[in-house]
């Protein structure tokens, strides 16, 4: 496998987009927000300097919050990007394993004392299970946990989740990293998700 052509705009790639056609020209009418939805993919999955987290690393995240909002293109798209990052098939296969058991429907979570008290939502707290954490490592698995956190629980975000993540090796720069993937990906999901939809309605 080779690693995706950062010179290839992705979103693009995803939704098969091709030069003249109609969401083409969608997506011509906001340049700049097409520029640099470019420009984050690639500071964030081929950065000039990646620092502690590894390409490998980005793109097992990558994988994992795909596959955590179902989007089969793009779960498709980060896994190849895994794949090709040199990652085992044991790290695959643990990513998928990850994905599967880390289904739900949020988002969950509890406001404080007050009138929005009457929205709280209770649901699962995810935690990798022995076999997958063991192909993981500590690194990628206390970072699932805290992906789903941010996905599904993002009003339960507690210092002791963050602590989690140091415990596991990631620095404070590394979890803004992470963050950012995840801010990202979803991101870039609704904009392929609204341009698949606009597509099939005109």
């Amino acid at each position: 496998m080779t690693m995706p052509a950062t010179d290839v705009d992705v979103i693009d790639a995803l939704l098969g987009i091709a030069p003249g056609s109609l969401l083409d020209a969608i997506r011509a009418r906001r340049p700049e927000a097409r520029t640099q939805a470019q420009a984050t993919y690639r500071a964030l999955f081929a950065p000039d300097v990646p620092g502690n987290v590894t390409t490998q690393e980005r793109f097992a995240v990558g994988a994992f919050v795909a596959g955590l909002h179902g989007d089969a293109a793009i779960v498709a798209f980060y896994s190849n990007g895994l794949g090709a990052s040199g990652a085992s098939v044991k790290l695959r296969e643990a990513v998928d394993a990850a994905v599967a058991s880390a289904t739900a429907h949020g988002p969950y979570g509890h406001y404080p004392a007050g009138p929005l008290s009457r929205e709280n939502v209770t649901g699962p707290t995810f935690r990798v299970r022995p076999e997958p954490r063991s192909a993981l490592g500590p690194r990628l698995a206390a970072a699932f946990e805290h992906v789903h956190m941010l996905v599904f629980h993002p009003r339960d975000a507690t210092p002791d989740a963050l602590k989690s993540l140091l415990d596991a090796g990631w620095s404070t720069t590394d979890v803004v990293t992470l963050s950012q993937i995840v801010a990202f990906l979803s991101f870039q999901i609704r904009v392929v998700v609204g341009l698949r939809t606009l597509a099939g309605n005109v």
